[in-house]
Protein backbone atom coordinates (compact mmCIF):
# COMPACT_ATOMS: atom_id res chain seq x y z
CA UNK A 1 0.00 0.00 0.00
CA UNK A 2 1.46 3.50 -1.01
CA UNK A 3 1.65 6.15 1.39
CA UNK A 4 -0.96 7.87 -0.81
CA UNK A 5 -3.13 5.20 -0.30
CA UNK A 6 -2.64 5.02 3.03
CA UNK A 7 -3.46 8.51 3.34
CA UNK A 8 -6.77 8.03 1.92
CA UNK A 9 -8.43 5.52 3.59
CA UNK A 10 -12.47 4.49 2.65
CA UNK A 11 -13.38 2.29 5.24
CA UNK A 12 -13.20 3.06 8.85
CA UNK A 13 -10.25 1.67 10.97
CA UNK A 14 -10.45 -1.36 13.07
CA UNK A 15 -8.53 -1.15 16.44
CA UNK A 16 -8.58 -3.30 19.09
CA UNK A 17 -7.94 -2.15 23.10
CA UNK A 18 -7.01 -4.42 25.60
CA UNK A 19 -7.81 -3.83 29.13
CA UNK A 20 -10.77 -1.29 27.64
CA UNK A 21 -13.36 -1.90 30.46
CA UNK A 22 -12.38 1.21 31.96
CA UNK A 23 -9.51 3.68 33.04
CA UNK A 24 -6.90 4.59 30.12
CA UNK A 25 -7.96 1.36 28.12
CA UNK A 26 -11.55 3.26 27.97
CA UNK A 27 -10.30 6.40 27.55
CA UNK A 28 -8.02 4.65 24.21
CA UNK A 29 -11.35 3.56 23.21
CA UNK A 30 -12.94 6.66 23.62
CA UNK A 31 -10.50 8.63 21.16
CA UNK A 32 -10.33 6.23 18.57
CA UNK A 33 -14.32 6.14 18.68
CA UNK A 34 -14.24 10.13 18.04
CA UNK A 35 -12.45 9.59 14.67
CA UNK A 36 -15.53 6.98 13.73
CA UNK A 37 -13.30 4.11 14.09
CA UNK A 38 -14.81 0.57 14.85
CA UNK A 39 -13.32 -0.29 18.49
CA UNK A 40 -13.07 -3.90 20.02
CA UNK A 41 -12.89 -3.50 23.77
CA UNK A 42 -10.80 -6.79 24.70
CA UNK A 43 -11.28 -7.29 28.60
CA UNK A 44 -12.56 -10.19 30.80
CA UNK A 45 -14.96 -8.34 32.25
CA UNK A 46 -18.15 -8.47 30.03
CA UNK A 47 -20.57 -6.16 31.79
CA UNK A 48 -17.94 -3.29 31.99
CA UNK A 49 -16.63 -4.24 28.82
CA UNK A 50 -19.74 -4.28 27.10
CA UNK A 51 -20.98 -0.66 28.52
CA UNK A 52 -17.81 0.73 27.06
CA UNK A 53 -18.69 -0.96 23.83
CA UNK A 54 -21.78 1.37 23.89
CA UNK A 55 -20.00 4.38 25.04
CA UNK A 56 -17.85 4.23 22.02
CA UNK A 57 -21.11 3.85 19.99
CA UNK A 58 -22.13 7.28 21.62
CA UNK A 59 -18.97 9.08 20.74
CA UNK A 60 -19.02 8.20 17.19
CA UNK A 61 -17.81 5.12 16.44
CA UNK A 62 -18.94 1.46 16.29
CA UNK A 63 -18.14 -0.14 19.82
CA UNK A 64 -17.87 -4.22 20.04
CA UNK A 65 -17.06 -6.15 23.33
CA UNK A 66 -15.02 -9.59 22.69
CA UNK A 67 -13.88 -11.50 25.98
CA UNK A 68 -10.38 -11.61 26.21
CA UNK A 69 -7.87 -12.72 28.61
CA UNK A 70 -4.28 -12.09 27.60
CA UNK A 71 -2.60 -14.16 30.05
CA UNK A 72 -4.37 -17.35 27.82
CA UNK A 73 -3.02 -17.16 24.22
CA UNK A 74 -6.06 -19.25 23.28
CA UNK A 75 -7.89 -16.58 24.58
CA UNK A 76 -6.14 -13.68 22.71
CA UNK A 77 -6.50 -15.74 19.19
CA UNK A 78 -10.36 -16.04 19.61
CA UNK A 79 -10.31 -12.53 20.09
CA UNK A 80 -8.40 -11.65 17.00
CA UNK A 81 -10.61 -14.27 14.97
CA UNK A 82 -13.70 -12.63 16.43
CA UNK A 83 -12.47 -9.27 15.26
CA UNK A 84 -11.54 -10.88 11.77
CA UNK A 85 -14.51 -12.48 11.17
CA UNK A 86 -16.51 -9.66 11.98
CA UNK A 87 -14.60 -6.67 10.35
CA UNK A 88 -13.05 -8.37 8.04
CA UNK A 89 -9.44 -6.54 8.94
CA UNK A 90 -7.50 -5.14 12.02
CA UNK A 91 -5.89 -1.67 11.63
CA UNK A 92 -4.57 -0.98 15.29
CA UNK A 93 -3.73 -2.82 18.01
CA UNK A 94 -3.21 -0.78 21.80
CA UNK A 95 -1.97 -3.46 24.53
CA UNK A 96 -3.17 -1.64 27.71
CA UNK A 97 -3.90 -4.37 30.01
CA UNK A 98 -1.72 -4.90 33.29
CA UNK A 99 -1.62 -7.32 36.57
CA UNK A 100 -4.29 -6.67 39.25
CA UNK A 101 -1.47 -6.40 41.18
CA UNK A 102 0.16 -3.48 39.37
CA UNK A 103 -0.86 -0.52 41.72
CA UNK A 104 0.68 -2.75 44.72
CA UNK A 105 3.58 -1.32 46.69
CA UNK A 106 5.62 -4.03 47.99
CA UNK A 107 9.83 -4.57 48.60
CA UNK A 108 11.39 -7.48 46.55
CA UNK A 109 11.64 -9.24 49.44
CA UNK A 110 7.69 -9.69 49.47
CA UNK A 111 6.96 -10.56 45.95
CA UNK A 112 5.76 -13.90 45.40
CA UNK A 113 6.91 -15.87 42.73
CA UNK A 114 3.35 -16.50 41.78
CA UNK A 115 3.00 -12.86 41.62
CA UNK A 116 5.87 -12.14 39.77
CA UNK A 117 4.30 -14.92 37.32
CA UNK A 118 0.97 -12.78 36.93
CA UNK A 119 2.84 -9.25 35.90
CA UNK A 120 4.78 -11.36 33.15
CA UNK A 121 2.03 -13.39 31.99
CA UNK A 122 -0.43 -10.03 31.32
CA UNK A 123 2.52 -7.34 30.26
CA UNK A 124 4.89 -9.92 28.73
CA UNK A 125 3.28 -12.85 27.37
CA UNK A 126 -0.49 -10.81 26.61
CA UNK A 127 2.48 -8.92 23.98
CA UNK A 128 4.00 -11.55 22.96
CA UNK A 129 0.42 -13.03 22.37
CA UNK A 130 -0.97 -10.62 20.87
CA UNK A 131 1.74 -10.09 18.68
CA UNK A 132 1.65 -13.56 17.44
CA UNK A 133 -2.15 -13.32 16.65
CA UNK A 134 -2.02 -9.98 15.37
CA UNK A 135 0.88 -10.51 12.58
CA UNK A 136 -0.69 -11.66 9.81
CA UNK A 137 -3.89 -9.02 9.91
CA UNK A 138 -1.54 -5.89 10.45
CA UNK A 139 0.70 -6.71 7.92
CA UNK A 140 -2.38 -6.62 5.67
CA UNK A 141 -3.39 -3.33 6.52
CA UNK A 142 0.09 -2.20 7.24
CA UNK A 143 -1.40 -1.03 10.55
CA UNK A 144 0.29 -0.13 14.31
CA UNK A 145 0.79 -2.32 17.46
CA UNK A 146 1.08 0.06 20.67
CA UNK A 147 2.37 -1.03 24.05
CA UNK A 148 1.24 0.42 26.92
CA UNK A 149 4.21 1.25 28.94
CA UNK A 150 5.16 3.54 32.13
CA UNK A 151 7.78 5.93 33.27
CA UNK A 152 8.45 2.98 35.80
CA UNK A 153 9.77 1.07 33.12
CA UNK A 154 12.90 4.31 32.18
CA UNK A 155 13.34 5.52 36.30
CA UNK A 156 12.33 2.43 38.30
CA UNK A 157 10.41 2.35 41.47
CA UNK A 158 11.66 1.41 44.53
CA UNK A 159 8.33 -0.42 46.01
CA UNK A 160 7.15 -1.69 42.08
CA UNK A 161 9.96 -3.70 40.87
CA UNK A 162 8.39 -5.71 39.09
CA UNK A 163 6.05 -3.72 37.81
CA UNK A 164 9.09 -1.52 36.38
CA UNK A 165 10.32 -4.44 35.31
CA UNK A 166 7.72 -6.16 33.41
CA UNK A 167 7.45 -2.28 32.01
CA UNK A 168 11.06 -1.38 30.95
CA UNK A 169 10.83 -5.11 29.06
CA UNK A 170 7.82 -4.39 27.08
CA UNK A 171 9.80 -1.31 25.80
CA UNK A 172 12.69 -3.55 24.42
CA UNK A 173 10.27 -5.98 23.14
CA UNK A 174 8.32 -3.26 21.01
CA UNK A 175 12.46 -1.83 19.48
CA UNK A 176 12.70 -5.44 18.48
CA UNK A 177 9.37 -5.87 16.75
CA UNK A 178 9.17 -2.01 15.09
CA UNK A 179 12.93 -3.57 13.45
CA UNK A 180 11.51 -6.65 12.71
CA UNK A 181 8.03 -6.13 11.66
CA UNK A 182 9.13 -2.30 9.87
CA UNK A 183 9.64 -4.27 6.38
CA UNK A 184 6.20 -5.32 6.59
CA UNK A 185 4.68 -2.25 6.71
CA UNK A 186 3.69 -2.67 10.59
CA UNK A 187 4.96 0.25 12.87
CA UNK A 188 5.42 -0.58 16.88
CA UNK A 189 5.61 1.57 19.57
CA UNK A 190 5.20 2.35 23.51
CA UNK A 191 2.95 4.92 25.32
CA UNK A 192 3.84 5.72 28.51
CA UNK A 193 0.78 7.99 30.36
CA UNK A 194 0.39 9.41 33.70
CA UNK A 195 -3.27 9.69 34.05
CA UNK A 196 -6.01 9.46 36.96
CA UNK A 197 -7.33 6.00 36.20
CA UNK A 198 -9.05 3.28 39.41
CA UNK A 199 -5.33 2.01 39.08
CA UNK A 200 -3.25 4.64 40.08
CA UNK A 201 -6.21 5.49 42.71
CA UNK A 202 -5.67 2.36 44.81
CA UNK A 203 -1.72 2.78 44.30
CA UNK A 204 -2.22 5.79 46.03
CA UNK A 205 -4.77 4.44 48.79
CA UNK A 206 -2.12 1.28 49.52
CA UNK A 207 0.57 4.04 49.61
CA UNK A 208 -0.48 7.82 50.81
CA UNK A 209 2.78 8.69 50.30
CA UNK A 210 2.96 8.19 46.97
CA UNK A 211 0.21 10.77 45.77
CA UNK A 212 2.31 13.51 47.07
CA UNK A 213 5.38 12.16 45.43
CA UNK A 214 3.67 11.88 41.98
CA UNK A 215 1.85 15.43 42.07
CA UNK A 216 4.80 17.40 43.60
CA UNK A 217 7.17 15.83 40.44
CA UNK A 218 4.38 17.57 37.79
CA UNK A 219 5.75 20.36 35.97
CA UNK A 220 1.83 20.46 34.67
CA UNK A 221 0.73 20.28 38.23
CA UNK A 222 -2.03 17.63 37.42
CA UNK A 223 -2.43 14.01 36.54
CA UNK A 224 -3.61 13.36 32.80
CA UNK A 225 -7.14 12.86 31.47
CA UNK A 226 -7.28 9.01 30.14
CA UNK A 227 -9.45 10.58 26.88
CA UNK A 228 -8.33 13.91 26.16
CA UNK A 229 -4.32 13.56 27.27
CA UNK A 230 -3.73 9.59 27.02
CA UNK A 231 -6.21 8.62 24.40
CA UNK A 232 -5.49 11.55 21.64
CA UNK A 233 -2.03 10.68 21.97
CA UNK A 234 -2.66 6.60 21.49
CA UNK A 235 -4.51 7.18 18.38
CA UNK A 236 -2.17 9.50 17.30
CA UNK A 237 0.64 6.83 17.31
CA UNK A 238 -1.84 4.00 15.87
CA UNK A 239 -3.01 6.20 12.99
CA UNK A 240 -1.68 7.04 9.92
CA UNK A 241 -0.79 10.78 11.18
CA UNK A 242 1.94 8.72 12.64
CA UNK A 243 3.07 6.52 9.51
CA UNK A 244 6.51 7.50 10.05
CA UNK A 245 6.97 6.78 13.42
CA UNK A 246 8.18 3.35 15.24
CA UNK A 247 10.34 2.10 17.82
CA UNK A 248 9.34 5.16 19.33
CA UNK A 249 8.44 5.86 23.19
CA UNK A 250 6.26 8.52 23.63
CA UNK A 251 5.81 10.00 27.22
CA UNK A 252 2.21 11.31 27.67
CA UNK A 253 2.97 11.95 31.63
CA UNK A 254 2.49 15.98 31.94
CA UNK A 255 6.59 15.94 32.48
CA UNK A 256 6.44 13.69 35.27
CA UNK A 257 9.84 11.48 34.14
CA UNK A 258 13.01 13.14 34.02
CA UNK A 259 14.19 10.37 32.10
CA UNK A 260 13.59 9.86 28.12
Amino acid sequence: MSQAARSERTTPRVALVTGASGGIGRGIALACAAASWRVWIAARRAQEGEAVAREVDSAGGAGRFVACDVADGDSVARAIAAVLARDGRLDALAHNATSALSPKPTSLRDVSLAEVQDHVAVSLRGAYSLARAAHAPLRDSRGAYLLLTSEAGFEGKARLPVYAAVKAAQRGFARALAREWGAHGIRVNCLAPLAASPALERAFALDPAMQTRVLGRLPLGALGDPLADVGAAARFLLSDDARYVTGHTLMADGGSCPVT
